[in-house]
């Protein structure tokens, strides 16, 4: 066997060559670390100033060189991508394409900087047609990305052959890092901030103009948060306000649903909206995998019935499913509800530091570089200005003198420059402007337009002069021009954004004000503002309160603040907790959201009574719970301090018997009991011990054959009993006229019940203060002062409060809201 040549190691086996020893450890740090900013500055991460990669960079700037603007026709993809291979980007074509691809997707960008025509993929995941195949252009709005570009605003490097120079940023005139967001991976770091909505970070970069102090809080009031191309609900605020405050958060993205009914007793989940970037044909696939391996219960069937009009996907369920209880498991085994890691990294510094940023950060490094573009414009239109003021002079002494100016000219051999710049002192620029000119020219010189241009001129160097001197100049300039761009490119916001209860922060970001809860029998809950209702005289015939569906009506009314607590109980004795701002707002004559929407009934289950309370704390406050057949029962509240989503028993009650009223007590109360027929029982809360939430209770009043509990309420001294009947028959009775009795008892007369006025629908204790809310079957709804109805005894009919526009209809639900000045006369 042959042995290997032997070399010596101190043989120069190259004339030139040079060897240098190193340690290894540190040349490999040193490599390494080479390599990781190379990858962070050059190719993974976006500038703060144009929100731009350098690859997105380098194919606008390219579709700009090439002129393809949105006033062009489209051109090949190809033609850009090896536009940009060749020019900027020494890399392979497919990442160029697959760049070029995201910027033209309207499911992948809020607004697409790129015009695509052809097949450029789909939300179901579908691969975009081969750059030979498809056609693109800029969009109208990456337009504002390169404006000014050409007028000396940005710096310039040269390209990788240094054959000709590529711009370290574009000029950028909206904030395309917030606007459009990001995402990549360097070495060590990742960045990935969220699309938002362009007139809603303008409003935010010219609140910081007008404010420089504006603090977070200041900010939140225009950007609300992320807003997402693919639509969708963000669940909750406080992760917004975590990452718009530090850099990082985590928000929590659902997709849109409805509930549908078909067949018989049967429904479906519509799904219209999915989260951020999830693939529909995967997600499909995920849900009927799940279903098949029996990990989701309750689906018979699901398809896709998306279509160009929008997207559809239906899970229709068994019939004895829980819509809800289904819902919750989808959210929390399929990408229905996804999380988006916020994480706002970019580069700053010139491309120099990739750093963690604020909200608050990212527009100061924004409106900084604005005002360095707006500067440097100017100064490079004031150049421009001078050079041809500059030449004007000189063409004005031409004018003046153009008889001598050709005679010159004539009678010079090779010196013509010079005898013109001796004779009427000119400079060689203008000299040289003269002897350019064609003689046709220099007879037919205008004067008068020759000086109106020279004080146009002279008007715009004064202007860019006091630009460039007045800090306070440049930033109205700046925000003239945020403002065009919003007012031309803004839209609404898509994505919703739904308050969570018991999230830090969030009534901070809430205003309050008065509504109208309103709930219906078949189970539709809205909240209105109290202000959209009008006042009508006593008598008066209503306004339509709420669209109902054929069979439906309202059975509770009341007012309440956006900030109270509201407990919903139910005819199985549970109670459910919301918010007021967590009930979806609605106009007074929608019909609002289904219950199930918002809390976790069980099926069958129906909410009963609502009441509101601004806190639940162990302060000795109670809850008086009254049921159909007389039983009460006194709770106390901070027993329901500690409420599960899918709600605790308040209240365990016989078979056939249901909750009727509920009412905050604080131990002292005296409570009335209302009956259908007309009695009334008026007695002490302490003659009812506290109970736990298991205990049945005990009676509360004595009912006769078919007659049964209406309402309850607090009687107070110096308030007077408001009774109304189902024809719309009323009166106020002084709570002095009901002497206190023992509970149990039959009670005394409350209201003279007879053909005419009809029984009693429903008691409140007033002061004379408020106004009356009636509702009728027919989802009628009047608003009329409740010092317009007469004070009567007990044993009265009381005087008409309301009269009816269709025959048959009848009063089934009252409500008192704050006063409210308005119409004396009743409305036709």
């Amino acid at each position: 066997m042959s042995k290997k040549p032997q070399y010596d190691p101190e043989e120069i086996r190259y004339p030139e060559q040079k060897i240098v020893e190193s340690p290894l450890v540190p040349e490999m740090e040193k490599s390494y670390i080479e390599y990781a900013m190379s990858v962070i500055v050059g190719r993974a991460l976006p500038d703060v100033r144009d929100g731009l990669k350098p690859v997105h960079r380098r194919i606008l700037y390219a579709m700009y060189e090439d002129g393809l603007t949105v006033d062009k026709p489209f051109k090949k993809s190809a033609t850009c991508v090896g536009d940009v291979l060749g020019r900027y980007h020494p890399h392979g074509d497919a990442s160029v394409y697959d760049a070029l691809v995201r910027l033209a997707q309207d499911f992948s960008m809020r607004y697409p900087l790129v015009d695509g025509h052809g097949n450029f993929g789909s939300v179901d995941g579908d691969p975009p047609a081969a750059y030979r195949y498809t056609e693109a252009r800029m969009s109208r709005l990456s337009d504002e990305m390169l404006r000014d570009i050409e007028k000396d605003t940005v710096d310039w490097d040269p390209n990788f052959d240094e054959t000709r120079k590529e711009p370290r940023v574009l000029p950028s005139r909206f904030p395309n890092l917030l606007v459009n967001g990001s995402s990549g991976i360097a070495v060590g770091m990742a960045t990935n901030i969220p699309p938002h909505n362009l007139r809603e970070v303008i409003g935010a970069c010219i609140c910081v103009l007008d404010n420089p102090e504006a603090q977070l809080s200041d900010l939140m009031q225009y950007v609300k948060g992320p807003d997402f191309p693919t639509r969708g609900i963000i669940m909750g605020r406080s992760g917004i306000r975590q990452a718009y405050a530090t850099g990082r958060g985590r928000v929590v993205i659902r997709a849109r649903h409805e509930f549908e009914e078909f067949g018989k007793d049967r429904t479906r989940i519509v799904i219209t909206e999915i989260p951020y970037q999830v693939n529909k044909r995967m997600l499909i696939k995920s849900m009927a995998d799940q279903v098949e391996d029996k990990r989701l219960d309750g689906i018979s069937d699901i398809r896709d019935e998306s279509d160009r009009d929008g997207m559809r996907i239906v899970i229709e369920l068994k019939r004895d499913a829980n819509p809800q209880v289904v819902l919750n498991r989808l959210f929390a085994q399929t990408q229905l509800q996804t999380s988006f890691a916020i994480n706002m990294l970019a580069l700053v510094n010139n491309q120099s530091q990739p750093k963690i940023l604020s909200l608050r950060h990212i527009i100061d490094e924004y409106l900084a570089f604005q005002e360095e573009v707006i500067i440097r414009r100017t100064k490079y239109d004031l150049r421009k200005a001078q050079e041809r003021a500059h030449l004007l002079e000189g063409l004005l002494v031409a004018q003046d003198n153009i008889d001598e100016v050709i005679k010159i000219i004539r009678s010079s051999y090779d010196n013509a420059k010079e005898n013109l710049m001796s004779r009427f002192g000119l400079d060689d620029v203008q000299a040289q402007a003269i002897l350019d000119m064609r003689l046709k020219a220099l007879q037919g010189l205008d004067r008068e337009k020759l000086e109106a241009e020279y004080k146009e001129l002279e008007e715009k160097i004064a202007y860019f002069n006091q630009l460039l001197s007045s800090d306070e100049l440049l930033r109205k300039v700046l925000k003239e021009e945020l403002q065009a761009i919003s007012d031309k490119f803004g839209d609404d916001r898509v994505t919703e954004i739904q308050d969570v209860e018991d999230e830090i922060d969030i009534e901070d970001l809430i205003e309050e004000e008065q509504c109208v809860f309103t709930l219906t029998q078949a189970g539709y809950i809205k909240r209105t503002p109290a202000s959209e209702y009008t006042a009508q005289s006593k008598g008066g015939m209503g306004k339509k309160g709420i669209t109902t569906r054929e069979e439906d009506y309202v059975v509770d009314v009341f007012t309440a603040s956006t900030h109270d607590y509201i407990l919903f109980f139910t005819d199985t004795g549970k109670v459910y907790r919301k918010k007021g701002y967590q009930i979806p707002e609605s106009g007074k004559a929608a019909k609002g959201t289904n219950i199930v929407n918002i809390l976790q009934v069980e099926q069958g289950e129906r909410i009963q009574a609502m009441i509101h309370t601004r806190s639940i704390e162990d302060d000795g406050r109670f809850l008086f719970m009254v049921t159909r057949n007389g039983t009460v029962k006194r709770l106390p509240a901070n027993t329901l301090k500690n409420l599960r989503n899918n709600g605790i028993r308040a209240l365990r009650m016989e078979e056939g018997d249901q909750l009727i009223a509920v009412r905050e007590t604080d131990g002292s109360q005296k409570i009335l009991i209302a009956t259908h027929d007309g009695m009334a029982v008026c007695f002490d809360e302490n003659d009812v011990r506290p109970m736990g939430r298991d205990a049945v209770g005990v009676r509360g009043i004595r009912l006769r054959q078919g007659d049964y509990v209406v309402g309850a309420a607090r009687a107070k001294v110096n308030h007077a009993v408001l009774a109304i009947t189902e024809n719309g028959y009323g009166k106020q009775t002084p709570v002095e006229d009901y002497r206190i009795t023992n509970r149990g008892g039959l009670g005394i007369k409350n209201y003279m019940v007879t053909d005419k006025t009809g029984p009693v629908v429903g008691i409140k204790v007033v002061d004379g203060t408020e106004d009356l809310l009636l509702v009728t079957q027919a989802g009628i709804l009047i608003r009329t002062p409740v010092d317009s109805i007469r004070t009567a005894g007990r044993a009265t009919q009381g005087v008409i409060v309301m009269r009816f526009k269709e025959e048959g209809d009848h009063v089934i639900s009252l409500a008192l809201t704050d006063h409210e000045e308005g119409s004396a006369e009743a409305e036709e």
